[in-house]
């Protein structure tokens, strides 16, 4: 099946390759000329046989609206766009509507996978019509993994599905991220334990917290142990966020995958507001002592209670 593939960055590249390595005919664009096979979007429709499929793999927002628009100019009516990109779901809808005064259908497609996509597959989660999603059907089965297609690729719903339920996947991922940390952290605290990394790899296999993240942390401590080279700072790209949006319009609790995100904020706080404003009432309330600011900046000696309340500590 021929395919035409915008974008190809660290996962849209590797999807050309998983896609090509399956015996299908993929054209990719891509502004930088060492890696695309056409000029520009025109060159890349008329690469394509009707009726098109192409597929966007561009950051999500304004620069995947852009290139529906582009492309909405040289496609033609009976032609395919899946937006594979980590779109909020609510852009589906409208894209869906612009494509469709042409005649051009649309697919939101979540895709999971990251880096090991290529050798592993990929789970995607597709929104849109049926006739829609049989169109590019042996493009979904040459990304999943490989096995039953129901453990790789789910038609989630209509458009906007596919997005909504990988922006879910994302908020799960963040919670899971940050418990795999926690128990890290506590292990690696503790004079008990003195071979962390062997623990953690243990638990790679038949016990119920074993799963590829896991995999992928075990991985991360052989690579530098202690994680020494990394520096405590994590960023979000955005689904966290829309999926405690979502929980607060439905009124559905999140505490776990609310506390991952806050956590993430507080990881880009070189010093920390709110636990300054905690410390100094523990003082005030409860003569607890205080590290103080040196002179340099570096954090000082304790300082004392200023008053003796006797209070409990809290």
């Amino acid at each position: 099946m021929q395919l035409g593939l915008i974008g190809l960055g660290k996962m849209g590249g590797n999807m050309r390759d998983r896609l090509r390595a399956a015996g299908h005919d993929v054209v990719g664009y891509d502004p930088r000329p060492e890696v695309t096979d056409v000029e520009s979007l025109p060159a890349l429709a008329a690469a394509l046989d009707a009726p098109r499929v192409v597929w966007v793999m561009v950051p999500s927002g304004d620069p995947t609206r852009e290139t529906i628009r582009k492309l909405a100019d040289v496609l033609s009516a009976g032609d395919l766009v899946i937006d594979g990109g980590n779109s909020r779901y609510t852009d589906d809808g409208p894209n869906a509507e612009y494509l469709g005064e042409k005649g051009i259908g649309f697919v939101d497609c979540g895709v999971s996978g990251g880096i090991w996509g290529k050798e592993n597959g990929y789970g995607l989660m597709a929104g849109g019509s049926d006739e829609h999603i049989a169109m590019a059907l042996p493009i979904f089965d040459a990304l999943r993994p490989e096995g039953p297609r129901e453990e790789g690729f789910a038609h989630a719903g209509s458009v906007g599905a596919g997005h909504f339920s990988k922006m879910v996947h994302n908020g799960i991922e963040y919670g899971l991220m940050q418990a795999y940390a926690e128990g890290y952290e506590l292990l690696d605290a503790t004079d008990i334990v003195t071979n962390v990394p062997e623990v953690l790899q243990a638990w790679s296999r038949g016990t119920v917290v074993r799963s590829w993240l896991l995999d992928l942390l075990v991985l991360a401590l052989k690579e530098d142990p202690g994680l020494a080279k990394i520096e405590a700072y994590v960023e979000d790209s955005g689904e966290g966020r829309w999926t405690i949006e979502e929980a607060i319009k439905h009124a559905v609790p999140l505490p776990v995958i609310s506390a991952a995100l806050f956590a993430r904020f507080a990881s880009r706080q070189e010093s920390s507001p709110a636990m300054r404003a905690v410390a100094s009432l523990r003082h005030q309330f409860g003569g607890h002592a205080v590290k103080e600011i040196g002179p340099s900046g570096a954090p000082g000696q304790l300082a004392g209670p200023s008053s003796g309340t006797g209070a409990t500590p809290t």
